[in-house]
């Protein structure tokens, strides 16, 4: 299969991500967005993780060329509160390396930490071996071009808060377009297939390859090909979402490094502080709860936070989770939420987007003819599967160490097998749990061995192997270590200040 002519059928940050990274690494192919004037963008992926920084290296993007125009902030960490109890505190998931050395030790020491202190609260994980959560506690962001914080790379340990909608007409327009990307407004009516796959589009258009962004509908791989969709609604049960916006109160305070998942009644809320804004959402199954008991539900919880409401759009999104058998068929390679999906939590949307096409352009680049193989395909469908997997299952372990039980979703939850659950034909918890009773996950370097500890999941069996005094001294180095990390943190600039002086320039 020749990819000398590329149309991409949906516009959208998954359209517009796509549309960039071609143009980005082929210059000289023939690239074209067709996208309705009349779809609305999903918008719901407002945060994101830090391999989004390995792709915007890949098209040479620098955080002050898009942020200025995307509604954007900086993000250090995702703060979990009320999966394990309600009223448990929270806790985070830092962005960044784990802190390990010899002089240190290692993160399981933290464990005889707790053994031998039980007074130690959950927050004090994540704020003992990442040196970003000094900058996170106290709300403040610099640079660190000085190495004033031993471990903290200001680019590396970063994400974002962004608007998607502004981000996708930005890559449209001050990088698609300028670079040839073609641009045509029109819906799609007629499409022409053979066995090749998709052969026009509306009778006028033809390419090599044809990639599917059109979200949600899918409507190249999954309308017209008729690829099997895989449901993935035995491990995440939530299939709804009901999105809004709300202004700071106190924008100095509100608006933090780090993105905030609240569990409430049947499911949970997203907050997300963006520079001009907070975006706000609440994630639920509309099997335990209506369409117009969920919308209470989540003013209920805005209620509570004190968040101002009465002039916001309410917006109502059916999801569906679970991915495409294949997502390259034929001449069809699916993007974004035609591909598949994984509730929003972990902030994955674009993360599949980005790491999907990553994956597409090492097998573009491949031959040196312009030329895609049947085995070139299945290697795509292989990476994006297994990484669309492991992923899920990280997510549903969020839910899977839970003890809620104050209601039927929380009831079900801790009632249902993960275990024997299954994606596709691989028990995937078959071999989490086997890795987690043996504490395998302690020393992952993913992050399950937060959502682990933040979800109470203790391995107390590391302690054979550090009760030693020596042990001992290293904990109480390490307690002096991040006493460090904060007096370097207390007088640096808040974010708000930061974003101001670095990025939000006229504001």
């Amino acid at each position: 299969m020749k990819t000398n002519k590329i149309i991409i059928v949906g516009g959208g940050s998954a359209g517009w991500m796509a549309a960039a990274t071609l143009i980005s690494q082929f210059p000289n192919k023939d690239i074209t967005v067709i996208e309705s004037s009349n779809v609305p963008t999903v918008g719901v992926g407002e945060s994101t993780l830090g391999q989004i920084n390995d792709w915007l290296d890949l098209l040479n993007i620098k955080d002050e060329d898009f942020m200025p125009y995307t509604d954007a902030s900086y993000k250090l960490s995702i703060r979990f509160e009320d999966f394990y109890k309600k009223g448990d505190g929270g806790f985070h998931y830092p962005f960044g390396s784990v802190i390990e050395n010899e002089k240190l030790g290692t993160k399981q020491l933290w464990f005889l930490k707790k053994y031998l202190q039980p007074e130690t609260p959950i927050t004090d994980y994540a704020n003992s071996i990442y040196q970003n959560m000094a900058l996170v506690n106290q709300n403040v962001l610099f640079k660190n071009e000085n190495r004033e914080l031993e471990y903290f790379d200001f680019k590396r340990h970063v994400a974002y808060h962004f608007d998607a909608t502004k981000f996708g007409l930005w890559l449209k327009d001050q990088y698609c377009k300028p670079k040839g990307v073609k641009h045509i407004l029109e819906d799609v009516k007629t499409i022409e297939t053979n066995e090749d796959g998709i052969l026009s589009l509306n009778n006028i258009h033809k390419a090599d390859m044809f990639i599917d962004c059109t979200g949600f509908k899918s409507l190249l791989l999954g309308d017209t090909l008729k690829e099997h969709f895989n449901d993935y609604s035995n491990l995440l049960v939530n299939n709804k979402a009901w999105a809004t916006r709300v202004p700071y109160k106190d924008k100095e305070n509100e608006l933090v490094p780090y993105t905030n998942c609240t569990a409430i009644e049947n499911g949970w809320v997203w907050n997300i502080p963006s520079w001009e804004r907070i975006g706000t959402g609440y994630v639920y199954s509309d099997k335990y709860v209506s369409d117009e008991e969920a919308l209470n539900e989540f003013k209920r919880h805005l209620d509570k936070k004190g968040s101002d409401y009465s002039k916001s759009e309410f917006k109502n999104i059916k999801m569906r989770v679970g991915i495409h058998d294949r997502l390259f068929v034929k001449n069809v390679c699916a993007i974004g939420l035609s591909a598949g999906f994984i509730e929003p939590l972990e902030s994955n949307g674009l993360l599949s987007v980005h790491e999907f096409l990553i994956n597409l352009i090492k097998i573009m680049k491949r031959g040196e003819e312009d030329t895609i193989s049947q085995w070139d395909r299945d290697n795509f469908n292989v990476a994006c599967k297994r990484f669309f997997d492991g992923f899920t299952e990280f997510v549903a372990m969020h839910y899977a160490l839970s003890h809620r039980d104050d209601t039927k979703y929380w009831k079900d939850i801790s009632n249902r097998s993960f275990y024997d659950n299954r994606l596709g034909d691989e028990n995937i918890y078959q071999d989490v749990i086997t890795k987690m009773d043996k504490n395998n996950w302690i020393n992952s370097h993913s992050g399950h061995h937060c959502i682990g500890v933040g979800l109470r999941y203790f391995g107390f069996d590391v302690l054979k192997d550090n009760s030693s005094e020596d042990s001992k001294i290293k904990i109480g180095l390490r307690e002096k270590e991040v006493n460090k990390w904060n007096i370097v943190c207390k007088d640096k600039p808040k974010l708000l200040q930061f974003l101001k002086d670095n990025i939000h320039k006229d504001a």
